[in-house]
């Protein structure tokens, strides 16, 4: 018996998934873009956990293995001091939804990295069925709509036409039986359960999402130089570095802006582009006073982000460099702060990084302003983590009033570095008004 046009399409679905080739092939396409074309580690975690599960070898998948197989770890390193292998998952998972996110790879074969494992998944993407239009009448739209479907009766032969002198009790019974629907609905809509309250999530972009006006992500410029004596004038010179070895300038970057700052811009848009509200996108250099006051603010980065400085340099938590040392400083304690790193050490010795998380109603714009900027960009992405992540932004929520929505908030946070790689964000003060 031939199989029915649905069965043939999963079977066709599980061919191309189950086909090396066809994964292979995909996996190219993965690894020439720039997402992971512009990294060593990303690409080389994923190439080996795809190519071992084709091989059969999927179980042999773990940390430690990964750890010493592709990252050249001893076979007794400590995996919990030395987390190089959940971290670069982590940013694997992150680059693969990103990849995914882009309609253009719509229809390309899935490959995945499910939370807590580092066996991938390979899937097709889901089809979009419609339902067509002829096969449901309006009678078993509506009982579907009550959650009570619509049960077919068996087929019977047609009954005789009625005589027209009994047309009258036909058209009585068929408005009785709508009356009774019609209360039947009333009851159930008058029962529906109220809806759910906004996440935190929700609530911490409302100001944005219920704006008028579209917003603007500023971004910092890693490959630009700024005075940190002229960030009080709107027309400050933003140049060329002088020094290419300081912190913020990386060497592996790709393009105008650090990818870790694009992959916090990509994410935080989401909120806004989820509810088809307007943004724009300026870096830092070209940003104007006059663009700033037209809407709400995502300022993005720190020492390579003059409005970022500008902005701070009024709050209780900011950046300062002195002394050849980039901090962030807290302006309403006596106590020097520790949230500190040495504008000329190597990116190869950065342990720990450290970063401002805000939403403030900036008095010199006018305008809501919510801020993601770290002394570096592994700083920037942690703290990106908190303004799009729910378990993370719930943890700074809990140290704030419970009124929070209503008030300016602004927090330090620090992240453990590990060549390169930013781990989770973890908060260090809050301060709300």
């Amino acid at each position: 018996m031939p199989l029915a046009p649905k069965a043939m399409q999963e079977v066709d679905q599980q061919a191309s998934v189950s086909d090396p080739a066809a994964i292979r092939e995909q996996l190219h396409r993965l690894l020439i873009h720039p997402l992971f074309a512009n990294s060593k580690r990303y690409p080389a975690l994923l190439a080996y956990a795809v190519e071992q599960t084709l091989q059969g070898n999927a179980v042999e998948l773990k940390e430690r293995s990964i750890g010493i197989e592709v990252f050249g770890r001893a076979p007794t390193y400590d995996a919990n001091a030395d987390p190089v292998v959940r971290i670069t998952a982590g940013e694997v998972r992150k680059r693969l939804s990103l990849y995914y996110y882009d309609s253009s790879h719509t229809g390309e074969l899935v490959i995945e990295l499910p939370l807590g494992s580092y066996v991938p998944a390979f899937r097709q993407p889901e089809p979009i069925v419609e339902p067509a239009g002829d096969t449901l009448d309006a009678a078993a739209v509506a009982f579907e709509a009550l959650g009570t479907p619509l049960i077919p009766l068996p087929a019977v032969a047609a009954p005789p036409a009625k005589p027209p002198r009994f047309r009258w009790l036909v058209a009585g019974m068929l408005t009785i039986a709508g009356c009774a629907a019609g209360v039947f609905v009333g009851v159930n809509i008058h029962q529906a359960p109220p809806p759910e309250p906004p996440s935190n999530i929700d609530r911490f972009w409302e100001p944005f999402t219920s704006s008028l006006n579209a917003t603007t992500f500023c971004l910092g410029e890693p490959a630009k130089n700024i005075d940190m004596d002229s960030i009080n004038s709107f027309e400050a010179p933003v140049t060329a570095p002088a020094d290419s070895q300081k912190l913020y300038v990386r060497l592996h970057m790709a393009g105008l802006f650090a990818l870790a700052d694009v992959t916090t811009l990509t994410r935080t848009a989401a909120a806004l582009e989820a509810r088809h509200k307007a943004f724009r996108i300026v870096p830092g250099s070209e940003a104007t006073f006059a663009q700033l006051r037209e809407g709400p603010i995502v300022l993005i980065g720190a020492f390579d982000n003059i409005w970022t400085l500008r902005v701070t340099q009024k709050l209780r938590f900011g950046f300062e460099s002195k002394d050849g040392v980039a901090l962030i400083v807290d302006r309403k304690s006596q106590t020097k702060t520790t949230w500190a790193t040495a504008w000329d050490l190597p990116y190869q010795k950065l342990s720990r990084d450290y970063a401002i998380v805000a939403r403030i109603h900036d008095s010199t714009t006018g305008q809501p302003v919510i801020i993601a900027a770290g002394i570096s960009e592994e700083g920037t992405e942690a703290a990106g983590e908190i303004l799009y992540n729910p378990v993370y932004l719930n943890s700074l929520v809990a140290k704030a009033p419970a009124n929070w929505e209503k008030m300016n908030m602004e927090a330090v946070i620090e992240t453990q570095v590990i060549e390169g790689h930013s781990g989770p964000p973890n908060i260090l003060a809050v301060d709300t008004w």
